[in-house]
This record gives C-alpha cells, structure tokens and sequence, in this order.
C-alpha cells in the first residue's frame, strides 16, 4: 500500500512474506490453480522468461541435480539464478545467483516490485485480477506464500541479468508455481510416495502431478523409475512431443568408490551427441546416489547447453557440496547430518553412512507431520545402538510423540529389538544428550528425518 516504508533489508521481505498462507508449514490454500500463477507472472511481465530455464521435478535429489546444474552453468561463466527448497539456515538459500547470494540491493528492488504487485493481488476493490481470474463469486483468493516467492525469485533473475535458471519444484509438478517456466529442459527424479493429500495415494498419481513440467517438444531427462511411474512419463511425453532421455539406457555408471570425503565415478554415455569419452568425476558428497545425481545434471546441461564441454563438467563438479547432503560437522566424534526424509532416501543415506562408519552409532531422528515415519523407522532401527527422537525445528508442523510411539511400536514387532530408544522433545537437548553418548562410547552421530533437523543440529555446532 501506499506510504509502507521501503524494506530495509532481505530478512524484512522473508518476515512480510511469511503472513501469506504456506502449506509447507501445514496450512491449506483456498484453491491451487495453475492459471493463478500464470496471471501473476504476467502481471510482472513474466520475469521467468528472463534466461534458459531447466525445471526439477520428484521425489527425491532434485535440491542436489538442481544444485548441481547450477554450478556447472555458472562455471561455464553463465549468470544462473538458482531456487532450491527447502532451506537450511536461512530463506535467502532459496535465491541464489549461483552458490551465493544476490546482492541485497536485487533483494530489495525485487521485493518493493513484488510488494507493488502483491498489493494489487490483494486488494478486494481491484478488478484487474478478478477479471483476468474468472471468479465466479467475486472473491478473489490472495496469492499464497509459494508463489509470491516463486515470483520474487523470477524477478531478482531479472533485476540481476540472468540468463541461466536452475528451478526446483516446491511439490509435484503440474500445480507448482514454478511451472510457469517454459523450461528448454525438464528433469525428473525418481517417484515415491509424498504428499498423498495434494498428489494421491499411488505411485502413478504422483508421477502423474510430476509429469506436469514435460513442455510439448522440449526433451525430459528421467532418473530410474518404478514401472507404473515409467509408463505415465512415457504416455504424457508422447502426447506431447517430449523426447525421453532415460537415465539408465542413456549413461553408464560405474568405478563408484565412495570415501568419507567424496565420491568418484565414471559417467559413460551410451548415445552420440553428449560426450565421446567416459568422464571421470569426483563430487564433495560421500554416495553412490551423487553418481546419479550427477548423471542427471550432466545431462540436462548438455541438452539445453549443447557447448558444454567435459572439463567444465569435472571443474564443476569436484568442488560441489551443499549443507545438509551426508555433510560433515564434527570429526570427534564423527557428527553427519542429511536432509533425507523419505523411504528410499533415508534408505540409501543409512547405506553410506554404515559402510563409512559402520553400524551400532547414535541416530537423531525427527520428521514432520505427513511423513511415512514407520517405513523409516524400519530403515533406521537395525542399525543403530541407540535412538534419540526429537522435534525437527519449530519452522513446520511435527509430531516427535507421535514418531516415538511408531519407532516403539516398530521395535516391538521385531525391527531390532536391543536398540535403545529415547524421546525427547526439546532439540538442543536431545543433540547434546546425543553427543555426550557418542563421546563416551566412542560411536558415530547421525542426524536425518527433516532438513530442518540438519538445521538444528548445524546451528549447534555454529554452521550458518
């Protein structure tokens, strides 16, 4: 509104944003509708158009291949904005001009703009947005809290001169704000069940809501995939025009040796036009999972940037890391925190944390509310000697109660029944309990179930 003081700085911007409605912190929009966003994005001048876009999408990884993509675009001296989420210590890690933050004064010239334009999407006398919504009953509900920032990250882009996007879906695909993007590439990753109340209870369902970023004639490069998810992605690709590159019939990985540094692998291209010899890379991030990763970034940077060469590819690559991906904080005693929420995720997580450190460490453990906390409770219970259940941060809704019963009740039907299990519910407490554990037996410290745990646990040992 008119005669609102000018924001002073980027957090004033978060903090303003933060009084729309946000379903990452549990609360139901009125509606989702993809138009919505399509009339916001025009009322700015479609900001999003602003440079080459290559769109993440699934279930999991996609933070790490969108990541990914935009290192190695901003090593080949392009200016990428890259959005990720969730975030880890703070919002700004959302909207990055590469692997750092814009400038504060593209923060603030995007938020006044966004702020002017939030106005005019707010106000009930206007009829612009009505007319261009089509609302029958005459109410108009306002923007949510996703898309005024998906807007505000298409606008510092464009304040910025950007021109390479790295975008990472919010969730699924079709109804996300930020496939407004006419994307040169879309990138999927393997599906799993999440989300069930926005997405559906099928594997199908959710790829289905995935397969919303396929653009008609614009190639799609697709992790592995479950059958029933491999089907839908075909069908919807053949409607309309998109080329699959299949991840596996179209790379080779091998020579994957993990450490507790890093990751090597081979990537051997098994079709002309990508690369004409095998590149051996090495990532900052121990895991046979970042072999994938990488195969996926690499691809989608070769489709939508055909000139980039092997070198940029490796330079990229082997300095790559990102807060909260199997990262290290503490070497005495090993302390490892990684943002896997899901089944499969947690799964492969464990498996490279055992094989590094072996079994029988210390698990913190919290989830928020909606995640599938039984099937990771038996992902997780065979391998630990003691288990601490906690809050994950306050930032979204949780049950650590809740989760506490399942990981008992789960113990009780035989999932490893000599691990101890503790519950506590303040976070500081239940790290340093954890610590002073891990200290006196001598064991490892792993931190998962929420990106806003590794948060928690980060902010104790002092990482920002």
């Amino acid at each position: 509104m008119s005669g609102e003081p000018k924001f002073s700085d980027s957090s004033e911007i978060f903090d303003w944003l933060s009084r729309f409605i946000n379903l990452e912190q549990g609360y139901t929009p009125p509606s989702m509708r993809p138009e919505r966003m399509q009339i916001i994005g025009g009322l700015a001048g479609n900001p999003q158009r602003c440079g080459v876009s290559i769109h993440i999408a699934g279930s999991k990884g996609k933070g790490s291949i969108t990541a990914m993509i935009a290192r190695i675009l901003a090593t080949d001296g392009l200016r990428v904005a890259r959005y990720l989420s969730p975030h880890v210590a703070e919002y700004r890690e959302r909207i990055t001009l590469g692997e750092d933050f814009f400038d504060e004064s593209v923060y603030l010239a995007a938020g006044e703009e966004l702020r002017r334009l939030a106005n005019i999407l707010c106000d009930p006398s206007s009829n612009e947005y009505k007319a261009m919504l089509d609302v029958s009953d005459g109410v108009a509900p306002e923007p949510t809290f996703f898309e005024l920032l998906t807007l505000f990250y298409f606008l510092c882009a464009r304040i910025a001169g950007c021109d390479a996007l790295a975008v990472e879906t919010g969730m699924g695909g079709r109804l996300d704000p930020t496939n407004i993007v006419d994307c040169a590439v879309a990138v999927i990753t393997g599906i799993e069940l999440e989300h069930a109340e926005f997405l559906g209870n099928t594997v199908s369902a959710v790829a289905g809501e995935k397969a919303g970023i396929i653009k008609p004639n614009r190639p799609v490069v697709l992790a592995e995939q479950l059958p029933e998810a491999l089907d839908v992605f075909e069908r919807v690709a053949t409607e309309r025009d998109a080329k699959i590159f299949y991840c596996p019939e179209t790379v080779l990985i091998s020579n994957v040796k993990t450490s507790r540094a890093r990751t090597d692998f081979t990537l051997d291209f098994k079709k002309p036009g990508f690369f004409d010899k095998p590149l051996n890379l090495s990532i900052g991030i121990p895991g046979e999972i970042q072999g994938q990763n990488a195969a996926l970034a690499t691809l989608a940077v070769k489709l939508a940037f055909p000139a980039t060469t092997a070198e940029t590819i490796r330079r990229a690559l082997a300095g790559f890391a990102l807060p909260a991906r199997f990262e290290k904080l503490c070497d005495d005693p090993p302390v490892i925190v990684d943002g896997a929420h899901t089944d499969i995720s947690v799964r492969l997580c464990v498996k490279t944390f055992t094989e590094l450190y072996g079994s029988g460490g210390i698990l913190i453990f919290g989830c928020a509310l909606g995640k599938n906390d039984e099937a990771m409770a038996d992902a997780l219970l065979p391998h630990f000697s003691y288990i601490i259940i906690t809050t994950p941060g306050t930032f979204k809704m949780s049950g650590p109660d809740m989760v506490y019963e399942t990981f008992k009740r789960r113990q009780s039907r035989g999932v490893c029944g000599k691990t101890g299990i503790a519950f506590i519910k303040e976070t500081a407490d239940g790290i340093r309990q954890a610590l002073d554990r891990a200290k006196r037996d001598k064991l490892p410290v792993l931190g998962i179930g929420s990106f806003y745990l590794a948060a928690e646990v980060r902010s104790f040992f002092g990482r920002q």
